[in-house]
Parts: structure tokens; C-alpha cells; sequence
């Protein structure tokens, strides 16, 4: 185990402590957001010259999955902080990279994000030594509580596509404070209004180039949209463990076993070992496979030439690990209560926060769309479409 999984484990321990309490007070989590910026968690996948942790980024998978185990919605932080973090490195500016990621750590900045490919671009007015920002996004997960953003606006003099970056805290920007949803309550995935906001031009990280273009700056720009799945199959993987987790301790020490199991503990039960060892074996699939399809996208962004075949390798994987992902963790977080016994089901041990969680995450967009990407490559050989979300 490295440092900083046994530093994600020492964080998952004290979330997991009271996440069934502060799932039910769904205030916004920033004293979490404040303990995984005390940990070093928020910059130890930083090279240590720019001033982070100097962990192989590849970790930062394992050390999501852990804090998802015990705390779903701070998992999901701090994977897309990860995430928002890493695809800087696709624009192929590396001075603004390395900017980016010694001032992340001097500051200890997390970073949220505001690109919901769904809505309406937001608008890019040219403006002295910059631009302004005008619009609203619906869902922008974790941006009330960032120090940073990174947010993509179309220019209303050219029609090109910009990502760049921005202070959260910039005069313009409002949180609307209107996530209230069943699961993934503590992410604050509520709307963002941007009237006027500043943009310095220095902040704009590039320009998007057509999705049709086939080159390999293009192609490379591309793999952030498959990032976000690779980081959705690992937050079911992580709410598939916690699940497991909790259910069994609780059926070790406080299930009784049914009067006509004939043994004394419920954890001798045949139909209840045999139960919990198939979710472990979809849930330990599941996880291997989103570590697979997490190796390839980080194979392909290191890729000098990357082509539309390596890119559409990793997507299809990816696509192939959300699949399964989905069907374990929408199992799991269903079946433990048939193993756990109804007194489970008091609200004050909070199962139910888990199968909420998984529920409202796997439906960020349809899974059978990824299905169907799979299938096509199956019977036609055809590559995944690029979209906002393939």
C-alpha cells in the first residue's frame, strides 16, 4: 500500500464515522472538502518539484475508490478535482501546466468544473485583456466549494470553443443552491449563473477543435469526455465496497440468523454466504475492469500519435467498465438488505444511502448508450462516436 492510499484510508476512516449523519443533514460538506485539503490528498498526484505529493497519478484511482467506499459524495469531489486537475495536460500548453499545478499546490486549491455538455454553451465576450462569461449551466458538481473551475464557453465573435479557467469566488459568478436530490446529496451539483464574469485571457487553457477532426491534438483534447466515465466506473466500484463493507460487519455482529437456517450465527447461513460471495465476485469484476479501462486512457493521453483506433480502444473499455460498474453497483447496493435483515432498515444505519448514491450516479447519462457503442464495434466494427459523453 502506498502513502497516500494509507493516507485516503485514515480520511475514509473518519468520513465513514458520521456519513449516515451528514447524508441525512445534507449541508454543503466543507469540512470535508477542509479534510482532504489537511490530508495533502487535494495535490499528492503533483510532481514534488512543483511542490505536491509526487504519487503515480495511476493511484489516484485506488485513493477515489477508497474515499467513495466511505463517503460517495466526497469520493465524487475529489475524483472530478483529480480529473479537473489531470486534463490541463490535454491542451499541451506545459508552462500553463506547470502553472497550473504549482499554484494548486502553494494554495492547495480544489478545482470543480462547469461544462454540462447538455446545456446551452455559455457565452465568451471579448473584453480587455480577456473575456466575459454569461450564462447558466444546470449541473456543475462541486463548484460552490472549489477554489478553481474549469469551464468551456463558445466566443460570440468567432463560434469557437474555449476551456479555460476561473477564480470560483469571481465577481459574476452565483451558486443557485438548488441541488436536492435523492443521492449524491453532499457533491452540490446545483446550477451556476454567469453574468458578466471576468475571464483573463491568460486563463483560457484552448481552443476545442472541431469533434470530426481526426488528429491527434484533437483526439487527445477528446479523451477528457471518456475521463468522465473512467471516473464515474470507479465511484461505482468505491459505493460497492462501502456497501459490502458495512453490510457485512453489520451481518457479523448484529444479524440474527432465520429459525430455519439451523445455525446459531447469521453469518453461517449458506443462502447468505453465498449471496454476499456473488456481489463480491461482480463487485471485484467490476473493479478490475475500471482499472483496465483507467490504464488504457492514461496510456493513450501519453501518446505522441495518438489515433482515432487507440482512441476508440480506450473508450470501448471504458464503455465496457461503466456497463459492469452500473449492474454491480445497482445489485449490490439492492441486495445487501436481504442479508442484513429488516432491522436494518432503521434510518440510523443508513443502507439506504448507498443504493440513493448509486442510483442517482449511474443515471449521469444512459448506460445503454454505452451498450450499444460496444455492440456496434462487436457486429460492425464501428468506433465510438466522439460526444460530451464518449
Amino acid at each position: 500500500m502506498s502513502q497516500w492510499t494509507t493516507v485516503a484510508e485514515e480520511v475514509a476512516a473518519k468520513l465513514r464515522e458520521d456519513a449516515a449523519e451528514r447524508d441525512r443533514a445534507n449541508a454543503a460538506p466543507e469540512r470535508e472538502v477542509e479534510l482532504l485539503r489537511s490530508s495533502g490528498l487535494l495535490t499528492a498526484f503533483i510532481p514534488a518539484e512543483l511542490g505536491g505529493g509526487d504519487a503515480d497519478p495511476a493511484t489516484s484511482d485506488s485513493v477515489t475508490r477508497i474515499i467513495a467506499a466511505a463517503d460517495a459524495s466526497i469520493g465524487h469531489l475529489l475524483g472530478y478535482h483529480y480529473l479537473h486537475v489531470w486534463r490541463s495536460e490535454l491542451f499541451g500548453d506545459q508552462d500553463r501546466v506547470t502553472r497550473l499545478r504549482r499554484e494548486t499546490s502553494a494554495n492547495q486549491w480544489f478545482w470543480g468544473g462547469v461544462a454540462n455538455p447538455l446545456d446551452a454553451a455559455l457565452e465568451l465576450t471579448p473584453a480587455e485583456d480577456g473575456f466575459l462569461v454569461n450564462g447558466r449551466k444546470t449541473f456543475a458538481t462541486g463548484a460552490s466549494l472549489a477554489d478553481r473551475l474549469v469551464v468551456s464557453g463558445t466566443r460570440t465573435d468567432t463560434g469557437e470553443k474555449l476551456t479555460f479557467t476561473m477564480d470560483a469566488r469571481a465577481n459574476g459568478v452565483r451558486y443557485l443552491d438548488d441541488w436536492d436530490n435523492v443521492g449524491q446529496r453532499l457533491t452540490e451539483s446545483g446550477g451556476v449563473l454567469f453574468t458578466d464574469a471576468p475571464v483573463a485571457a491568460d486563463d483560457v487553457l484552448g481552443v476545442h477543435p472541431p469533434s470530426e477532426e481526426d488528429s491527434p491534438a484533437a483526439l487527445r483534447l477528446s479523451l477528457a469526455q471518456i475521463a468522465f466515465q473512467a471516473v464515474l466506473s470507479q465511484l461505482h466500484v468505491g459505493i460497492a465496497e462501502g456497501a459490502l463493507e458495512q453490510a457485512a460487519e453489520y451481518t457479523r455482529t448484529m444479524s440474527r440468523p432465520w429459525f430455519l437456517s439451523g445455525v446459531d450465527n447469521a453469518s453461517d447461513d449458506l443462502y447468505v454466504l453465498v449471496g454476499y460471495g456473488e456481489l463480491v465476485a461482480s463487485t471485484e469484476a467490476a473493479g478490475l475492469l475500471a482499472d483496465h479501462a483507467s490504464a488504457l486512457l492514461y496510456a493513450a493521453a501519453a501518446e505522441p500519435e495518438l489515433t482515432p483506433e487507440l482512441r476508440a480502444a480506450a473508450a470501448l473499455t471504458i464503455s465496457s467498465a461503466k456497463v459492469v460498474s452500473t449492474k454491480a453497483v445497482n445489485e449490490v447496493t439492492a441486495k445487501i438488505f436481504e442479508f442484513v435483515g429488516a432491522r436494518a432498515t432503521a434510518s440510523k444505519y443508513g443502507f439506504d444511502r448507498f443504493w440513493r448514491n448509486a442510483r442517482t450516479i449511474t443515471l449521469h447519462d444512459p448506460v445503454s448508450y454505452k451498450a450499444r457503442e460496444l455492440g456496434a464495434h462487436l457486429l460492425t466494427g464501428e468506433l465510438p462516436p466522439i460526444t460530451g459523453y464518449s
